[in-house]
């Protein structure tokens, strides 16, 4: 059951990648849901609060949730936690530590200082997450995993702007059309030299038509208008789940 709560917080929440994730075989399936859930608890946990302490201490749950699971002994009862607890082992656990300390720059109003401030946000949270389904799933290349996960990272990121923005974010380091143009161009030169099993780059199957659209018009970006519709979604997943084949001919 709790992998079935697990899936349908995916759905609710992060659609593209509960659909990815039913392109996906049943056996990755019990993986990915448990991880992907565990990424939407942690990701929603800075925004669900204004008060900064209580904000903190929602994402601090989840970090002693994972040491619990880290320690292989018992665990807190949750619905994410007790699948987790079912595919994690220790080095997952810490790898995901990672996200979840990552994520406390999502509690506050500052500015990345710098450009590579700004990527190891990115690792840290696209790369750990899709690093440890990877791992999980058999894959065996880090710094390729990564270098996927990065790329997806900055088209999330790129999506998320107008939002981030009302809330009184800062998430670019330079917001001009050439800064925007120069960070989609390097997140997709990393997502063409990545590699990861396709059950986890399934995950990313928007993240080349986005980074596509944000080189040819950063405006795109500031206008939230990135992203493919719903019946080219449907119909470039199916490809990419068939032929393995990431790039789009147009």
């Amino acid at each position: 059951m709790s992998l079935n709560a697990c899936a349908a917080l995916v759905e609710r929440s992060d659609p593209d990648r509960f659909r990815a994730t039913m392109a996906a075989p049943v056996a990755a399936r019990r993986v990915l849901f448990p991880i992907y859930a565990f990424n939407v608890e942690v990701t929603r946990a800075p925004w669900v609060t204004q008060e900064e302490m209580i904000a903190e201490m929602r994402l601090q749950w989840w970090r002693d949730a994972l040491e619990e699971i880290g320690a292989g002994g018992s665990v807190r009862k949750h619905e994410v936690v007790d699948a987790l607890a079912g595919i994690l082992d220790p080095e997952g656990a810490k790898t995901l530590d990672d996200l979840v300390a990552a994520r406390r720059w999502d509690v506050y109003k500052d500015a990345f200082e710098d450009r590579s401030h700004l990527n190891e946000y990115i690792d840290a949270t696209s790369g750990a997450l899709m690093w440890t389904a990877a791992r999980l799933l058999g894959g065996t290349d880090e710094a390729g995993g990564r270098a996927f996960a990065y790329g997806v990272g900055i088209a999330n990121l790129l999506r998320a702007v107008p939002d981030l923005e009302d809330r009184g974010r800062k998430p670019l380091v330079d917001g001009t059309a050439a800064g925007v143009k120069a960070l989609a161009l390097d997140g997709l030169a990393s997502l063409k030299r990545g590699n990861a099993p396709k059950a986890v780059k399934l995950s990313g199957f928007q993240a080349a038509p986005i980074l596509k659209q944000a080189i040819a018009d950063p405006s795109r970006v500031a206008n939230g208008t990135l992203g493919l519709g719903p019946i080219r979604q449907a119909t470039h997943l199916v490809r990419i789940a068939l032929s393995g084949e990431f790039w789009p001919r147009r």
